[in-house]
């Protein structure tokens, strides 16, 4: 009776990752299948691609473009992640317990999160600060979706997909 009680479980739970599996791809995300035997001693994780992992999985770009992007991704989310410089240097979490940062840690992380901004500035500037090569950088590398799950479709998707291969190949070349 419990074996047959686990393998309901397990077939329940088998069916609810299929079904979140699915509604994942048809919202235009990227899931790659679990890698290896799918064993009832280990069961591998499916897992969600970024867009350039998927574009380059595919064929779509080479290595190089993929560099570039995977480049711009990380500056673009230092960038995106500054957090503000406190108003004052008694900051006291909301798990209540008190931290006090020092000065020099506060200047630092400014700082850092300055060098970002000028970063992502300056590969903007390489795309010609073009408002469409930018977005899709920003989309698909930044914010590591697919081109079909940034755009909202298939066709506007590979529309999307066409511009952020001009505007890899841009960055690759170093112009």
């Amino acid at each position: 009776e419990r074996q047959a009680k686990a393998r309901a479980h397990a077939r329940a739970v088998a069916e609810g990752v299929a079904e979140t599996v699915a509604l994942s791809r048809a919202r235009g995300q990227a899931v790659a299948e679990p890698v290896g035997k799918r064993s009832r001693a280990c069961l591998q994780p499916y897992r969600r691609q970024t867009g350039l992992e998927w574009l380059a999985a595919k064929g779509r770009i080479d290595a190089a473009a993929r560099s570039a992007g995977e480049h711009y991704g990380v500056v673009y989310r230092r960038a995106k992640a500054e957090q503000p410089i406190p108003s004052t240097l008694e900051v006291a979490p909301a798990g209540g317990r008190s931290f006090t940062p020092d000065l020099q840690s506060v200047l630092a992380r400014a700082e850092s999160a300055a060098a970002a901004r000028r970063r992502l500035a300056e590969l903007r500037r390489r795309l010609c600060r073009q408002p469409d090569l930018v977005a899709a950088c920003d989309l698909v590398c930044g914010e590591e979706k697919t081109p079909r799950e940034a755009a909202g479709g298939d066709r506007d998707g590979a529309r999307l997909e066409a511009v952020l291969k001009v505007a890899l190949d841009i960055l690759a070349s170093g112009a």
